[in-house]
């Protein structure tokens, strides 16, 4: 459905700021898709980021297992702005699309002609009670901030054994694969270590298996089988007592207990820990979801676009990829790979009057790793299907696929990817 109410061509703001196309956000779509419409002539572009900042996040699993310096995750973002864009280092604080102007949070407001949402997603640790006033301390830890994967590292090489914790939420998370990696890599170093013994791994997931993909699935279940994991499926955190080392969870509504007893309150239970790996639930940036580019239809605020064409279904000079759109696929850097070029072409012909004629086919994947040394890769297309790339078996725990997460895709990342080239 195309939106019809009238969207004048050009705007006056209040600095007189405008821009043909307008990226909100510096991170890895954001920065993908000014650097491949640079190389494609397009002159009139800005990005609106605030941090002074950029991370290599995917390396902050192995951060926090103690192979990685966090260091080498983190570059002045003002190196990697594409030449010949301009860089608006400020928040993006409200969107309106009818009248194609972003408000920013020193009041700029700047006009566009196109608008490119890449916004990220945004860590709701406040939705888990006491949660944020034990982070980083009382072995509670989370690899999803970069202060906080070494405080991972530092607590597993205190941990003595006992019980180590790992949760993940009901919603859509950065890398789906990420809070069981962290899992997997302690079960691995409490082996080598001599504790295995005397550790229970439990993974407290608010999910219903542990990977919806059958082919990596049958993978996982084997690693699961392997480290004697606890799987406690249906749980959601809702709470941590640092002090107590307790972590809460709730059941969710496909628990087949809350599905035998409907309107009755939901049950808690109390699992105590040694050590804890949290990922919070995530969501879209506030200022996304209190925008009319939000998805109607959950309260996540995603936004809205055509799932081959990136397209928004109701503001068509509106584009969204990566975390902060509701595209059903998992939010990882591969996919934002995928997604930028379909992008794109399809803004170019949005420009030239056309109406988009790429697709994208939902492909991502997960470098999923299993032990120090192994890993395996997911690759899967829209609707979960398996979809292998590479001429090997990358349904096979692989040395070469451990040195393809720790050497090669940062390589790939910071020389090809955000430069456009990849």
């Amino acid at each position: 459905m195309v939106e019809t109410r009238e969207q004048p061509f050009f705007v006056h703001s209040r600095n007189r700021l405008h821009h043909k196309i307008l990226i909100i956000g510096g991170g890895t779509a954001g920065l993908t898709v000014a650097a491949q419409l640079r190389r494609k002539g397009e002159s009139d572009i800005a990005v609106i980021e605030p941090s002074s900042r950029h991370y290599y996040q995917a390396a902050w699993t192995l951060v926090g297992a103690g192979t990685y310096n966090p260091d080498a995750t983190v570059r002045d973002e003002e190196t990697l702005i594409p030449k010949g864009v301009k860089w608006i280092q400020d928040y993006a604080e409200e969107i309106d699309p009818y009248q194609r102007t972003v408000t920013t949070r020193s009041n700029q407001q700047i006009g566009y002609d196109f608008l490119v949402v890449a916004s990220g997603i945004q860590l709701d640790w406040h939705k888990i009670a006491g949660l944020e006033e034990t982070l980083g301390q009382n072995s509670v830890s989370s690899n999803y901030r970069f202060d906080l994967a070494p405080k991972t590292w530092s607590f597993l090489q205190q941990f003595r054994g006992g019980t180590a914790l790992f949760t993940a939420p009901s919603t859509p998370v950065k890398c789906g694969g990420a809070p069981q990696k962290v899992m997997y890599l302690t079960a691995d170093y409490v082996r080598r270590k001599g504790l295995a013994g005397g550790t229970q791994v439990i993974f407290g997931s608010a999910g219903t298996t542990i990977f919806a993909v059958p082919e990596v699935k049958s993978v996982l279940d084997k690693v699961v089988e392997r480290y004697s994991i606890q799987t406690q499926f249906h749980h959601e955190l809702v709470a941590v007592d640092g002090s107590k080392k307790e972590a809460t969870f709730e059941y969710t509504l496909n628990h087949p207990q809350v599905k035998a007893n409907p309107g009755a309150p939901r049950p808690r239970v109390t699992i105590p820990f040694d050590f804890l790996h949290v990922v919070p639930p995530q969501s879209a940036p506030d200022f996304i979801k209190q925008s009319p580019l939000a998805d109607p239809s959950t309260p996540l605020g995603w936004v809205e676009v055509d799932k081959h064409t990136l397209q928004h279904v109701r503001f068509p000079n509106v584009f969204s990829l990566g975390d902060s759109s509701n595209l059903p696929t998992s939010k990882t850097g591969a996919a934002v790979r995928k997604q930028a070029p379909v992008l794109v072409e399809n803004l170019l012909q949005a420009i030239r009057g056309q109406n988009p004629k790429a697709k994208y086919d939902g492909y991502t994947s997960c470098p999923l790793v299993t032990a120090y040394g192994k890993m395996f890769l997911a690759e899967f297309l829209y609707d979960n299907r398996w979809h292998p790339t590479l001429p090997i078996n990358t349904q096979k725990e692989r040395y070469d696929m451990w040195l393809l997460k720790k050497h090669v895709l940062p390589v790939m990342y910071w020389q090809f990817m955000l430069k456009g080239l990849a």
